[in-house]
């Protein structure tokens, strides 16, 4: 696995260490999620492949991971997409919050996440290591899904979803 980024609560980098013990335990890493709308307004959704170290099998925002030392927030961000979802856009930054949640497998994610808009029409080409499945939905739809079934979901995005931010993205 590879390192991430250790920051304080203002987003400074205090070092770096491999993914999974920061999950185990529980230390503050800098991240990103990218949100991907169609020009309808839907919001595109990944169900994370079974196999990923957390989260597996769960519903998404269309992207999200973690930039490395020696690379822009910009050029993380594109790669990862495109690696993921298959989609080359540059995403636009949003806003930034940070969050601390206990994930399955006795791991704690505990991010500042940085979050990414996109506009994106057509059909994803999923990296199958990555993601099981994928969708647009619209997020009325979304948001009474969200509350009839808030486990289908990754905690992060329920999180992004009830951002006081989100809907001016």
């Amino acid at each position: 696995m590879e390192n991430v980024i250790l920051v304080d609560k203002q987003d400074n980098v205090i070092g770096s260490m491999e993914k999974l013990e920061v999950h185990q335990k529980g230390l503050l890493h800098r991240a990103f999620s990218i949100l991907v709308f169609n020009t309808k307004g839907d919001l595109l959704l990944q169900k994370r492949s079974v196999n990923k170290y957390h989260s597996g099998g769960l519903w998404s925002n269309a992207c999200c991971s973690h930039p490395t030392l020696d690379e822009s927030m910009a050029d993380a961000t594109r790669k990862r997409l495109k690696h993921e979802m298959g989609i080359d856009i540059q995403p636009e930054f949003a806003f930034k919050f940070t969050y601390k949640c206990e994930l399955d497998r006795g791991l704690v994610e505990h991010e500042f996440d940085h979050v990414f808009t996109s506009v994106f029409n057509g059909a994803p080409f999923i990296n199958k290591t990555e993601v099981e499945d994928w969708k647009f939905v619209n997020i009325k739809t979304l948001l009474n899904d969200l509350k009839n079934r808030p486990e289908e979901y990754t905690s992060w995005f329920k999180l992004i979803l009830n951002h006081p931010q989100f809907m001016i993205t």
